[in-house]
């Protein structure tokens, strides 16, 4: 059985109305996908590893909203604890899994191979549609989309791109298809290097409409999405936090090394509080974008990833920065991933909300 026939075997009955059906526990355990993670023959080259995770069913995780939100982000988190591009191509598909499963049109299905999301847009780089006459969904893209992760991999992908009314519109494109060319511009990182997120041309490249006008970005669920992220910055930020604790354990005699691991494991133990608490606010409102709890998530997990690069690379010095490989790649990868986040103008915006929300007192203990 194919991953896509059994994601829809399994998905055929979750949709009732405009909630989400409570989505069955994954028949896989978090320890067994560790297991696999860790095992001597599981790929180490990024797309053979997320190949690997496919097609063994590990993509096939709770809906974000459909009531087991926290064991979804506890995937995610620990995928980005043995990679960090491996979590960035396994996040992107699994969103797109997820979009797909709420937005897609009746009889559609679900492709199968590695699937990924593509929505950055910045001004000077932008794709544009015009519908076919063939079909009501059907539509050529023309444009150049940047930050495409894994495009030279990717079988589909969703894109948004602007329709005749500059609206945002989210398309379904498949990528062996002579109108699109994936180029080697746009991305010379050294954190992050494996995904190789670079520019893709589509020229009257053919795909599919998902949702109306705006769906994708005005559905609760984008903001729910949003928080799978910061739970692969966590997962980054806890592996790097393990090594420190593994490293300390053999010198328990350095008190100042001993205080840098005591803050790195505050700030993580916030961040994973503030991470189920808006696990419970999203399943409680699947119907709601809990944008309160989600930008309170994201940015206690983003600054929790600062305190750890800071305080480890302190107790441990330059060794295992040039030493270790693993650590080393976990220490350039995490500051670039986080960066998806907006900083200053994310603080700003969760203030703002800060300022208009109504309950008296809301830091009462």
């Amino acid at each position: 059985m194919s991953a896509a026939t059994r994601r829809a075997a399994k998905h055929e009955s979750e949709n009732e109305g405009d909630r989400v059906a409570p989505f069955q526990t994954p028949t896989f355990t978090l320890a067994g996908l560790s297991a696999r993670l860790n095992a001597p023959d599981f790929p180490s080259e990024p797309y053979a590893s997320v190949q690997s995770l496919i097609d063994a069913g590990y993509d096939d995780i709770p809906l974000p909203g459909a009531g087991n939100t926290l064991k979804r982000w506890q995937v995610l988190a620990a995928v980005a604890r043995h990679d960090l591009t491996l979590a960035k191509l396994f996040e992107s598909h699994t969103d797109a899994l997820a979009i797909l499963n709420e937005l897609k049109q009746d009889g559609s299905t679900i492709p199968d191979g590695l699937l990924a999301v593509w929505c950055a847009d910045p001004p000077d780089k932008r794709v544009f549609m015009s519908r076919l006459p063939s079909g009501a969904h059907g539509v050529q893209i023309s444009g150049v989309k940047a930050w495409c992760s894994g495009a030279a991999h990717v079988r589909n992908a969703l894109v948004s791109v602007r329709d005749e009314a500059n609206l945002s519109c989210l398309i379904a494109v498949e990528m062996v298809q002579p109108a699109v060319r994936v180029t080697q511009a746009g991305w010379h990182a050294v954190g992050m290097a494996g995904t190789a997120s670079v520019d893709v041309v589509f020229e009257d490249a053919e795909g599919l409409m998902i949702g109306g006008p705006g769906g994708y970005v005005e559905r609760p669920r984008f903001a729910h999405g949003a928080a799978g992220i910061a739970a692969c910055w966590y997962g980054g930020a806890s592996a790097i936090a393990e090594h420190v604790r593994q490293t300390l354990r053999r010198r328990p005699d350095d008190p100042h090394a001993l205080a840098h691991l005591g803050t790195i494991d505050v700030a993580l133990t916030q961040a994973r509080g503030v991470l189920h608490t808006a696990a419970e606010a999203i399943d409680a409102c699947p119907g709601e974008p809990c944008a309160h709890a989600v930008r309170r998530a994201r940015l206690a997990v983003e600054a929790a990833a600062e305190t750890v690069l800071l305080h480890a690379s302190r107790a441990l010095g330059a060794a295992p920065m040039c030493k270790d490989a693993r650590f080393a790649r976990m220490m350039a990868d995490l500051p670039v991933f986080i960066r998806q986040s907006h900083a200053e103008r994310d603080l700003a915006a969760h203030g703002l909300a800060v300022t208009q929300r109504v309950e008296e007192g809301p830091w009462t203990l």
